[in-house]
């Protein structure tokens, strides 16, 4: 029972991480768009800060979600 509670962790950390990462990169991108206000580029870019952390968080949680569903 514990393996596919595991498991189901990682797919939804998986998930999380991805979601994260797209949202990173659409930040990026608004961040670097001459067209958009200055404090919608400032705001995108720091948004952009705290969805890597999200990302890399997500990617850790899953990474030891997989790990555990080997080992139980």
């Amino acid at each position: 029972m514990e393996t596919v509670k595991h498991a189901a962790n990682y797919v939804s950390e998986s998930i999380q991480g991805t979601g994260a990462e797209a949202s990173k990169e659409t930040n990026k991108q608004i961040a670097k768009d001459d067209d958009a206000k200055l404090t919608t580029r400032a705001t995108a870019a720091k948004d952009a800060v705290v969805d890597k952390k999200d990302e890399k968080t997500h990617d850790t949680k899953a990474d030891l979600h997989k790990e555990q569903a080997k080992h139980s």
